[in-house]
């Protein structure tokens, strides 16, 4: 086991970007904004051969209400499970009174603490913390989260700190690091992102499927504004959950909040493997659900449909809903489809099956003898169209990568290929492949023209001759 190290202070006082440093990363959301943090966010960090696992979390307040007492409650169960808190205080708003309730509340918990003023660049570190020893702490620790002044002290004064004898796999100074994280590496496990408008259930769902309230889930559309990474296992297969924050429509994103939330859901689809995307059976199919489909979609990102809320919906509902996706979500048929209740748990079971058999399409491997093959049994059942009387040309194919899953189609007068043709071939390729839950994306490139030099370098008759090979060569 590795120690938890959880940062704890009221709002706005730079506990993110403490996070940050102490992991080596940009995994939380920095904006100079209150109350931006609300969900718990883990991250490993390593100091001279050590690592720790860094636990970011909201801020706590003691009037809190509504949605803010949710945060507050995520923000103790991380203090619960840690073995030290780094206790975030603002240089430049000095000791207030709410530090010294959360300090007391931190004492009677009786949790190893260590005591941070933060934001002390351009001050004297003397007597920014100056004040802070009226909290009866053995030390206080300055520093400067945003340059990284102190960072690394901090850090071994927090190893100091921790009961060694708590972990004794823990290695000395001198010795080799650690290995890896026990959590599912990016490279080995399954990344699943949640995507979907506010409000649909996708915090809900995450915590069905962990057991646990793991992430904050409140009745309020806007809930979660940060993308949550969470390892989680199940029949000793590897995965990892992305919580994202719901897309609006462009024209109805508000604030620079809303909108790094949307850009941090679009970096978890582009990172993901296979992407679960709800959709809110009690409001039906929605413009922004066909918007962001198509998105997914333009990625090649392997696809599950999730209906959500099916639970409270009547039989008639129900029916005029099925019939809804099969005329609006046509271009999405590949795509398994799940009709849950993530609240209750009903249908919640078969998702990761779904999840496991898109991720196996994804990965699959095809020799370049075998995917020409299958093309050319393609172009047999249907020939591409002439372009000006001359033939479009499929030569052969090979696997361009995965995740998505490219095909690359070799020949000539490729990019006179009409766009049906190319749907065509995506769509055969699918079904040859067996592939589920993802379509194929096709790359076409032209054959080089062994002809194409430079012809200002040539005399008229040279260059003639060259095109009456070159077209010799076409009509053969």
């Amino acid at each position: 086991m590795k120690p938890v190290i959880a940062i704890a202070g009221r709002p706005n006082v730079g506990k993110s970007t403490l996070f940050n440093r102490l992991t080596a990363s940009r995994d939380a959301l920095m904006i100079n904004f209150p109350g931006l943090t609300r969900d718990r966010r883990y991250g490993t960090g390593e100091l001279d051969g050590r690592q720790f696992l860094a636990v970011d979390m909201g801020g706590i307040s003691s009037h809190a209400e509504g949605i803010d007492r949710e945060v507050v409650a995520q923000a103790l169960l991380a203090i619960e499970e840690a073995d030290l808190v780094l206790f975030v205080l603002d240089a430049r708003d000095g000791l207030t009174p709410e530090d010294r309730r959360i300090h007391q509340r931190l004492r009677e918990g009786g949790k190893r603490c260590l005591v941070v003023v933060n934001k002390t660049d351009g001050l004297d570190p003397d007597q920014a913390r100056a004040e802070f020893h009226e909290l009866g702490a053995a030390a206080v620790f300055s520093i400067a989260a945003s340059q990284g002044t102190g960072v690394k002290a901090l850090t071994r004064e927090a190893f100091a700190a921790i009961d060694v004898a708590q972990f004794p796999d823990a290695p000395a100074e001198d010795t080799q690091p650690l290995p890896q994280d026990t959590h599912p590496a990016k490279a080995e496990a399954t990344r699943i992102s949640f995507i979907g408008r506010p409000n649909v259930g996708k915090s809900t769902l995450v915590n069905r499927m962990l057991g646990e309230d793991r992430v904050l889930v409140f009745d309020e559309p806007g809930t979660t504004r940060d993308s949550i990474e969470i390892p989680f296992r199940r029949q000793g297969r590897a995965y990892t959950l992305i919580d994202t924050a719901g897309i609006r429509r462009r024209g109805k994103t508000r604030g620079v909040v809303e909108k790094f939330s949307v850009i941090k859901s679009l970096q978890a689809i582009a990172e993901s493997d296979v992407v679960v995307f709800l959709i809110d059976a009690s409001e039906g199919v929605v413009d922004q659900d066909l918007h962001l489909l198509g998105h997914i979609v333009e990625t090649g990102k392997a696809l599950v449909l999730a209906c959500n809320k099916w639970d409270g919906l009547e039989e008639h509902r129900r029916q005029w809903f099925k019939r809804e996706i099969d005329r609006r979500l046509g271009f999405v048929d590949f795509a398994q489809r799940h009709f849950i209740s993530a609240l209750h748990g009903s249908g919640v079971g078969k998702l990761c099956e779904s999840v496991d058999a898109a991720s196996r399409s994804s990965r699959k491997t095809v020799s370049t003898a075998a995917l020409t093959r299958m093309l050319e049994q393609i172009v047999a059942a249907s020939p591409p169209p002439l372009s000006q009387g001359r033939r479009i040309k499929l030569r052969y194919a090979h696997l361009g990568g995965h995740n998505p899953l490219r095909i690359v189609v070799h020949g000539k007068q490729l990019d006179k290929l009409p766009g049906h043709y190319r749907r065509y071939l995506q769509n055969n390729f699918r079904d040859v492949l067996e592939l589920v839950g993802l379509t194929v994306q096709i790359e076409l490139r032209n054959d080089d023209n062994p002809y194409a030099r430079d012809e200002q370098q040539l005399n008229p008759r040279q260059i003639a001759r060259r095109r009456r090979l070159q077209k010799r060569q076409n009509r053969s």
